[in-house]
């Protein structure tokens, strides 16, 4: 049987991509590609027409796909074109009042630098002030210096936690373009749909002006200004300075807690560890195969701290030195793990959710009359909890950072997938550093008081209830399950829920309480909460499961956490075969 004739449509597409592509290697890459379908190579054709299936989509997120040639991937035919878009949108915006500004940042992953010295090409050269990091550096600095230097755009170049072949581009508004309480966080609608309509995904490679200089590197280590570390200064304001002598007890309770970090092969190592360093937290100990920016990532299967055995090594150094605390970054050090030894089950890492708890009661403690506590809604409801005992204001958000920094008058926001802003003044993002250094000095001043954190943990149990929260994923192969899943859901809600009865149910695409998003909240008279929700990121549906368990004094804890499991064991089964059905 002969192979079906090849594509040639799709084939002239590809040559047309080859011929103006600015990158040698990936136009190589593709003209290989081409040449395999010619043979009739079906795999080959696959891989092909799934390059050009699309434009790569910007929005809210930015862009973020696998590296390659072809307008479905990253590379820096779209980067380009994305940039020149970027820059439409900020000349609109200043409709001549003003020259609009942009800072730009990368990380490690192969192609960031490629990619971020092009957009200060390409804005330059479209009339916009650049300035540029000096070298791959965590995306929380990017995010500092667009509030520090006032620009009206900041781009970082990261993919963040996904796969190694994967790159991105995250987007952020301030200056005189955002003057609200997003200014410096990343974009919202409908600014992606005011940029996307100003990208030209066709236009020609020689219609984009490249500069050849003109942007302003800003000032590297060692230099004075040093970018980085005038971040590591504008952080250190997150725990109290200590009087720099032996007597001094906060001194001695940050001197005597080792910790165990790993940035995960990401950019964050270098920042993290000076931070704690001039902090006073000198028993650090860098897992030292994971210690530097590596962007194949080689000692893990998955770059996400959230990831099983993600902390293997860093948990094995944790036991070999008697540690108090391990510490992760994901690779560009916007989100913050932690791992703590319970006693009686050893080493295991907090959830999302606890550490969001931990850092929010601390936070509160310290937080000025009038400011906000938020977390997004698919995120634990004791935070709520936490605001209401410290008198202070409570407010649940849209799953995203883009939505928790915006709250107004924020003085603490996370969520549950290791991002947390506990300084929204200096970062309107999560940011892995500042949150690690306030765990840190936490940390260490129960250490010192002869307490811990799991102990803290029990405490925040017994004054808000226990709550225990689980997830559930449904990995599809064809999105548009996703879709008639979330239908049959919407048309035949369950009515109990691991033998609870629902009494409860909400449609979030109806935006009652928050803006529409797609998802549906199930509640059971026994005060257990359901969300589902299509993943943004991957092909799979999510579900959020939290009970509250009332908890009458230390010795019914045990107790109480068995039943919990067990009762999210019954829920999570039930809720697979519902969906698999």
């Amino acid at each position: 049987m002969s192979s079906p004739a090849p594509d040639t449509a799709l084939l002239d597409r590809a040559a047309a991509w080859a011929h103006q592509d600015p990158d040698a290697a990936t136009a190589a890459q593709l003209r290989a590609l081409c040449a395999k379908v010619a043979a009739g190579d079906q795999g080959a054709h696959a891989e092909l027409a799934d390059r050009f299936a699309g434009n790569l989509a910007f929005g809210t997120a930015g862009l973020r796909a696998e590296l390659g040639a072809g307008p479905n991937r990253m590379n820096s035919m779209v980067v380009r074109r994305t940039a020149a878009g970027i820059g439409r949108f900020l000349l609109a915006t200043a409709d001549g009042a003003y020259i609009p500004r942009a800072v730009i940042g990368y990380d490690a992953r192969h192609n960031s630098d490629v990619f971020a010295r092009e957009s200060a090409a390409v804005l330059t050269a479209a009339g916009i002030q650049v300035q540029l990091l000096p070298s791959a550096l965590p995306t929380p600095v990017l995010a500092w210096a667009v509030r520090e230097l006032g620009t009206e755009a900041g781009i970082m170049v990261t993919a963040s936690h996904n796969p190694p072949a994967d790159n991105g581009y995250k987007v952020y508004l301030g200056g005189r373009a955002e003057t609200g309480w997003g200014q410096g966080a990343q974009i919202v609608a409908p600014v992606d749909a005011q940029i996307a309509a100003r990208i030209k995904n066709d236009e020609p490679m020689a219609d984009i002006a490249l500069a050849a200089d003109g942007w302003e590197v800003l000032p590297g280590a060692g230099e004075p200004g040093d970018v980085e570390g005038a971040y590591l200064e504008a952080i250190a304001s997150v725990v109290p300075r200590t009087g720099g002598t032996a007597s001094d007890p906060l001194a001695a309770a940050r001197e005597s807690l080792k910790i165990v970090l790993t940035p995960m092969h990401g950019v964050g190592g270098h920042t993290m560890a000076q931070a704690l360093g001039q902090a006073g937290f000198s028993r650090v100990r860098l897992v030292a195969a994971q210690a530097e920016p590596d962007p194949d990532f080689p000692t893990v299967s998955f770059p996400n701290p959230e990831e099983p055995g993600a902390l293997d090594l860093a948990l094995a150094l944790a036991g070999a030195i008697d540690a108090d605390l391990v510490i992760a970054n994901d690779p560009d050090a916007d989100r913050c793990a932690a791992a703590v030894k319970f006693e009686g089950t050893g080493w295991r890492m907090l959830r999302g959710d606890e550490l969001g708890w931990l850092l929010g009661d601390r936070a509160a403690a310290n937080a000025a009359a009038g400011t906000v506590l938020a977390n997004s809604i698919v995120s634990s409801r004791m935070l709520a909890s936490i605001a209401a005992a410290h008198s202070l204001a409570h407010e649940n958000t849209l799953t995203g950072f883009k939505w928790i920094s915006r709250v107004p008058a924020l003085a603490f926001g996370y969520e549950e997938a290791l991002g947390y802003c506990v300084a929204p003044a200096l970062v309107r993002d999560k940011d892995g550093m500042s949150a690690a250094l306030l765990l840190a000095d936490y940390a260490a001043e129960l250490k010192a008081a002869g307490s811990s954190l799991p102990v803290v943990l029990d405490a925040l149990a017994l004054a808000h209830g226990l709550h225990t929260t689980d997830q559930l994923s449904v990995r599809v192969a064809d999105l548009g399950l996703l879709d008639t899943m979330m239908a049959a859901l919407r048309s035949a809600p369950p009515a109990t829920l691991g033998g609870e009865e629902v009494t409860g149910f909400e449609d979030l695409s109806l935006g009652a309480n928050l803006p529409p998003t797609d998802g549906l909240l199930f509640a059971t008279a026994a005060n257990t909460r359901v969300i589902v929700r299509p993943s943004g990121t991957e092909p799979k549906l999510k579900c959020y499961l939290e009970t509250i368990t009332p908890v009458a004094g230390p010795a019914g804890l045990p107790a109480a956490r068995a039943a919990a499991t067990e009762s999210l064991g019954r829920i999570k089964q039930e809720l697979a075969d519902l969906l698999h059905g």
